[in-house]
């Protein structure tokens, strides 16, 4: 990279979601089944949050998503710089950021995409550096 990226470059794109008043089982099933840990979740086709697999796991007793500790988004506009995206996750420890292009989600970008990013810029920076062994 020669200079910084918005994240629309780095993101998942076409995120999974949840309803709000889906079950938490569905919810459980969909990070199963697409190995990912956080859902973003909708109301009547609105972004109200999201949930991580650990809200999931904590949330003994709730049936719907609902019910669960439903953490208020952090969402980021589609040309945000990535600096800036992930100054704000780790400020705030947060796991994940939900990407929006004129309010509509278009994207996720979570710790392991940070860390997926991260590893990339190490090895344009280092391309010699043979540490598969390590």
């Amino acid at each position: 990279m020669e200079r910084i990226p918005p994240i629309k470059a780095v993101m998942t794109p076409f995120p999974h979601s949840v309803g709000i008043d889906d079950s938490i089982e569905t919810a459980r099933k969909t990070m199963r089944t697409q190995a990912i840990r956080h859902l973003a979740v909708m109301e009547k086709g609105q972004l109200v949050g999201v949930i991580s697999e650990r809200e999931i796991e904590l949330a003994s007793g709730a049936r719907v998503v609902r019910d669960a500790k439903v953490a208020g988004a952090y969402v980021v506009e589609l040309t945000e710089p990535l600096d800036r995206v992930l100054i704000a996750m780790a400020r705030s420890h947060l796991g994940s950021a939900l990407v929006v292009k004129r309010g509509k989600l278009v994207g996720i970008f979570t710790t392991s995409d940070a860390c997926r990013v991260f590893s990339e810029c190490l090895r344009n920076l280092f391309p010699n550096d043979d540490n598969e062994a390590a």
